[in-house]
C-alpha cells in the first residue's frame, strides 16, 4: 500500500501540477443525494462533491478542494451536455481505456489506482465519471475545431525563431541630429561635445533641443530593447558603455547619431532572432521641412502595411519605393536602428537623404525569424497544433458557462 500511496501522489504531481497535501474532507452529514448545484437541467449532488473533494485530496490538490470540487464538476457537467448535443458519447471500453491511460502516469495500472483511491474513501465510480467527462470533452473539441486548427510553414519558422536570441535587453536614449553640408562640422563638433557627457538630464535637454526623432520630446529615451534588436554594428559599442556614458558620434546619412545608456540587465526572456527583415522606404522630397513632414502624418494615417505603399507611388518613378528584405547585418545601420524600434505596419520619420533633401518614410513590413533546425517539426507542429485547440477549447467553455443557469437549490 505504501507503493500505491507514492505513485498516487506521483500521479498529482503529474496530473495537476500540485505540491501541497491536504487533510481529509468531512462528508456533509445529512441528505448526500439531495441536489447540491443544478447546471442546466443537470443536478450535482452534496454526495458527487464529497467525492471529488476527497478525490482532490488524494491528488494533493492545492487550496481549497471543497471550491475545486465545486467548479470542477460545473465544467464536467457542462462538457458532458455539450458532448452529448454532438451526439459523442464515449464507449465503456473507451472510458476503461482513459481510466489506464490516467493511472499509467502515476505507474499504476487501473485496478492499483482504483485500489488506492478506494483506501482514502473515493468510490471507483467517482473517478469513472471523472475520465468521462475529459474524453467526452476532448472527443468533442477534435470534432468541433480540429478542421480549424492549420499551422503554415511561416507559423513554424517564427515559432521556432523564438527559441534563439539573447537574453540581454538595454535601455538607451538617442540623438540623431540632421547634418546637411552645410551644417555638417558644426553638428560633428556639437556631437563630439554632447559625448562627453555621462548626465543624463544633459542629454536629455540635448535630444529635446538637437534630435529628430520622434523621441525627443521625451528627451530621447527609449523604452527597454532586447540587445539582438539592435543593428549588429551597433551592439559591441553599447555593451562597452558604462550607465551614463554616450557613444562616439555615429555618421549615417546625412545625420550624425548619438546613444546613452541607461541601463543594462539580463532576462530570463530569450530573444527571438531574425534571418531577415522586410521594409520598405518610400522618399518624400522637401526633407524635413514642416510641409512634407505634415504630408508623411497624413499617409502614415492612410497605409496600414507595405503594401498599401505601391498604391501611393503608383505613376511615380519606380525609386521613390524601395521595399527591401535583407539580413539584419546587410541593412544600413539608421535604418536598423529606426526598424529596431517599430512592430509590423508602423513607420518611422526620422531619415534623410539626399542631403537632407529627402525624407524617408519607412516603414517596417515584417521580420523572418531564424529556424532552429535541431527541432523535430513534426512534434513541434503537434504541440503548436495542441495549444491551439486548447485555447479554443477553454474559449469554447467559457461560453458555455457564460450561458449556463447555475443555481444552489435551497
Amino acid at each position: 500500500m505504501q507503493l500505491l500511496n507514492n505513485s498516487i501522489r506521483k500521479l498529482g504531481a503529474i496530473a495537476l501540477g500540485v505540491t501541497l497535501a491536504l487533510g481529509p474532507v468531512s462528508a456533509t452529514a445529512q441528505n448526500l443525494f439531495a441536489p447540491a448545484l443544478r447546471i442546466n437541467d443537470s443536478v450535482v449532488t452534496a454526495y458527487e462533491l464529497d467525492q471529488r473533494a476527497r478525490m482532490l485530496t488524494v491528488l494533493n490538490a492545492r487550496g481549497n478542494v471543497q471550491e475545486l470540487a465545486r467548479e470542477q464538476l460545473i465544467d464536467d457537467r457542462l462538457r458532458l451536455q455539450a458532448a452529448d448535443a454532438a451526439g459523442i458519447v464515449p464507449s465503456a471500453e473507451e472510458v476503461l481505456d482513459g481510466m489506464s491511460e490516467f493511472a499509467g502516469r502515476a505507474d499504476l495500472t487501473r485496478e492499483e489506482f482504483i485500489q488506492a483511491l478506494e483506501a482514502n474513501g473515493v468510490a471507483a465510480q467517482t473517478f469513472r465519471d471523472f475520465v468521462r467527462a475529459g474524453l467526452s470533452w476532448r472527443l468533442l473539441v477534435q470534432a468541433r475545431f480540429a478542421g480549424r486548427v492549420n499551422i503554415s510553414e511561416d507559423e513554424v519558422d517564427r515559432a521556432l525563431g523564438a527559441a534563439g536570441g539573447s537574453s540581454v535587453r538595454v535601455l538607451l536614449s538617442e540623438i540623431i541630429m540632421p547634418a546637411p553640408p552645410a551644417q555638417a562640422d558644426a553638428v560633428r563638433d556639437r556631437a563630439e561635445l554632447i559625448s562627453q557627457t555621462t548626465s543624463e538630464a544633459e542629454f536629455s535637454a540635448q535630444a529635446r533641443r538637437y534630435s529628430a526623432t520622434a523621441s525627443r520630446n521625451a528627451g530621447g529615451r527609449l523604452p527597454w530593447q532586447n540587445l539582438e534588436d539592435l543593428p549588429p554594428v551597433l551592439r559591441p559599442l553599447v555593451l562597452a558603455l558604462a550607465p551614463g556614458e554616450v557613444t562616439d558620434p555615429i555618421p549615417i546619412p546625412d545625420a550624425v547619431a548619438l546613444f546613452q545608456l541607461r541601463g543594462i540587465e539580463e532576462t530570463g526572456y530569450t530573444a527571438p532572432t531574425y534571418s531577415a527583415i522586410e521594409y520598405a522606404a518610400y522618399y518624400l522630397p522637401g526633407g524635413r521641412s514642416d510641409t512634407t513632414l505634415a504630408q508623411a502624418r497624413v499617409l502614415e494615417s492612410r497605409v496600414d502595411r507595405c503594401d498599401d505603399l505601391y498604391g501611393v507611388a503608383q505613376g511615380q518613378p519606380a525609386e521613390v519605393l524601395d521595399r527591401q528584405t535583407l539580413p539584419p547585418e546587410t541593412i544600413p545601420t539608421d535604418i536598423a536602428f529606426e526598424l529596431s524600434k517599430l512592430d509590423p505596419g508602423e513607420v518611422s520619420t526620422a531619415l534623410t537623404r539626399s542631403n537632407g533633401q529627402t525624407l524617408v518614410f519607412l516603414m517596417l513590413c515584417g521580420r523572418t525569424a531564424e529556424v532552429n533546425e535541431d527541432v523535430d517539426r513534426d512534434q513541434f507542429v503537434l504541440g503548436l497544433r495542441n495549444q491551439r485547440l486548447d485555447s479554443l477549447a477553454q474559449s469554447y467553455l467559457s461560453q458555455l458557462r457564460a450561458d449556463a443557469r447555475i443555481t444552489t437549490p435551497q
